[in-house]
């Protein structure tokens, strides 16, 4: 079956009085735009490639803003971004955010799946979990749209967001900002920053924000809790160093984010839905209900520039996410209603290393390694009227990579660009799903109904190859083909799923018109893909797992404009997405109420949860259809 709409659409209006451009350059320690370019759009500098380039001449489909960019259309946290970008969804996914670009994603709590589009700040990977903290003193994002399998390697089936905060500026002096504000709901916001170059070659940069709101939502009891509030604090502190043509930059920062618990209601159609009362605005829990998001993250960037031109980068960090939550999992004050208190902890290590040639010349060059290790700890303790079940384990997980990329221009405005990369991936995964401990009968520790171990090993090459015509300075010509994939893993020790697997055609027209008043980005791409990857409910545990699709098509269009006329600016931006998946059997979760049923029972046994369960009856085949997330057409409409 196959499926057409429209997915994400924008548009901004700017005024301003004084001269300039609301679209600035977006990465930092970046020249001003020409002079003769003042009345038009200013020139965007994105980073993601490992230089400095100027987004109109980098021949990929992007979407990158500045720190004003970013305030002109109230972006303050990662889901903001779907409203500014083309093809881009971002959804809560409670313990996860569930980012997608092109219908491409993550959509998946389990700590089996990896992400299908890679985040990174300053240059560090981003597990799905943690995720929704407040952006705060930003230097630029950066929205990479497409699998980028060279440089960003086997988690960007999707694409990749880049999200860069700001440096010290060693030439600006002593200075900073502070914002504060407040609202209704009892909302207060506030934010600084002070800049402070201690020397010509070095300087710190200390930046800290606040914000806290009341819920949105009446809890009606019968256990009172404040479900959807938001009390979250952060803090950066940036040090660099820049003698010469070395630069080092080191990086501390921390968030505590406090939500009060998830906020809602029974699923239609299942037994607790009855138990729904007043409006989508009211919630009536009988547990406890309680979240709270900690996180920290330590970069270490070092830059050498050497007499020859070629430059040596390092980029090392350390990462600590922490989700402590209690849920009632039922969703409400019904009776044989399940508690649950859970733990979702992953420290991250990175260090990548790259070799990057000068541009100078018909031929430059990246080369580059890659180590990244995950280790993932869960614990999830459940209680149905007294009947404890526990879901304790966690994996580890090393992905390597070793990359190069090369840019030769054949004759005058054509260039070839080819890009292989070859990528390793090993997780390993430890636990149990237990039942009754501490009940008389039980075994102490409780009976294992459920494995979560397992183990899965897979490698893969990928890459890319474009023609790029640069026609004159107004226009650029690009077409591509790219290759991605995303790691497979294990649902339990008796159930594995595949690599997901896409190989990507695209292209693309990037123009300016009117004496550069007016860009225009567009492009066209045909994606395909091998054992996609599909969320499920594995019923070998019960719990969230994944199974392949054999075959996916997603084809669509993008299309960008900016302008800038003296004082008045806008920009807009629309996609169109088709689809087309092949059938699928699956577990319909939606009938099953949330409940921890367990395992699937051996043939001719009855259901008995949550010892065991019958999911036969629950099973059902679809005919194929739409991927994407998100199925609507998104607008943002903002003036200054």
């Amino acid at each position: 079956m196959k499926t057409r709409f429209a997915l994400g659409c924008a548009m901004t209006l700017a005024f301003v009085t004084q001269p300039g451009t609301a679209f600035a350059q977006a990465a930092q320690d970046t020249a001003s735009a020409p002079e003769e370019a003042s009345e038009g759009v200013g020139e965007i500098i994105v980073t993601a490639q490992r230089r400095k380039e100027k987004l109109q001449d980098v021949a990929v489909s992007a979407t990158a803003f500045d720190a004003s960019a970013l305030a002109d259309k109230a972006v303050t946290n990662l889901a903001d971004l779907q409203n500014a970008s083309p093809a881009l969804s971002i959804s809560d996914g409670g313990i996860t955010q569930s980012i997608n670009i092109r219908g491409i994603g993550l959509a998946s709590n389990s700590p089996s799946v990896t992400a299908g589009v890679a985040t990174y700040v300053d240059g560090l990977f981003q597990p799905p979990i943690v995720q929704a903290n407040s952006f705060y003193d930003l230097a630029s994002v950066e929205v990479l749209r497409g699998p980028q399998g060279t440089l960003v390697g086997s988690n960007s089936t999707g694409g990749a967001i880049f999200i860069n905060t700001q440096n010290p500026l060693l030439d600006e002096g002593l200075g900073g900002y502070a914002m504060f504000g407040g609202g209704n709901y009892n909302s207060v916001q506030s934010e600084a920053a002070v800049n402070l170059p201690v020397s010509d070659t070095f300087g710190l940069r200390a930046a800290g924000f606040y914000r806290n709101r009341d819920s949105f939502y009446t809890s009606v009891g019968p256990v009172g809790n404040d479900a959807g509030k938001l009390r979250e604090g952060g803090g950066r502190l940036t040090a660099m160093w820049k003698p010469g043509s070395f630069q080092a930059v080191a990086k501390v920062s921390f968030n505590d984010r406090d939500t009060g618990g998830y906020a809602y209601r029974p699923i239609l159609g299942t037994p607790y839905d009855v138990f729904r009362v007043g409006d989508i605005r009211t919630i009536s829990f009988d547990t406890p209900i309680a979240n709270r998001e900690r996180s920290f993250q330590a970069s270490l960037e070092l830059r050498q520039e050497l007499a020859s031109g070629i430059t040596l980068r390092s980029v090392t960090g350390y990462q600590n996410k922490r989700i402590n939550a209690l849920n009632d999992v039922d969703a409400s004050a019904g009776p044989g209603g399940i508690a649950e208190d859970y733990f979702a902890g992953e420290k991250v290590y990175t260090q990548e290393i790259n070799i990057i040639s000068p541009t100078e010349g018909r031929f430059d060059w990246i080369l580059g390694g890659y180590f990244q290790r995950n280790d993932i700890a869960i614990r999830i303790l459940q209680d149905q009227q007294g009947f404890p079940t526990d879901i304790i384990g966690g994996n580890q997980r090393t992905t390597t990579g070793l990359f190069a990329q090369g840019n030769y221009e054949i004759v005058p405005g054509l260039e070839a660009q080819l890009g292989a990369r070859y990528s390793t991936y090993k997780a390993t995964g430890y636990g149990d799903v237990t039942i009754g401990a501490g009940i008389p009968g039980f075994p102490p520790g409780g009976l294992a109904v459920a494995s979560l171990a397992g183990s899965h090993k897979d490698s893969l090459a990928t890459g890319k190859f474009a023609l790029n015509w640069k026609v004159d300075a107004d226009n650029l010509l690009y077409a591509l083909v790219a290759r991605g994939y995303k790691p497979g893993g294990f649902n339990s020790p008796t159930s594995n799923f595949d690599p997901e697997r896409v190989i990507s055609y695209e292209a693309g027209w990037k123009s300016a018109f009117l004496r550069n008043r007016i860009r225009t980005q567009i492009s066209a791409f045909y994606n395909k893909y091998a054992n996609f990857q599909f969320n499920v409910v594995e019923p070998s545990t019960g719990f969230a797992g994944v199974e392949n699709i054999s075959t996916v098509e997603i084809k669509g269009v993008e299309a960008q404009v900016q302008g800038r006329f003296g004082g008045f600016g806008f920009d807009a931006n629309v996609a169109f997405v088709d689809s087309d998946l092949a059938s699928v059997t699956f577990v319909n979760s939606r009938q099953l109420g949330g409940a921890n049923l367990g395992p699937q029972c051996p043939a001719g046994t009855p259901s008995a949860p949550p010892f065991c369960f019958d999911y036969a009856p629950f099973i059902q085949t679809t005919g194929g259809g739409p991927k994407s997330p998100n199925r609507k057409l998104l607008s943002n409409t903002s003036m200054l």
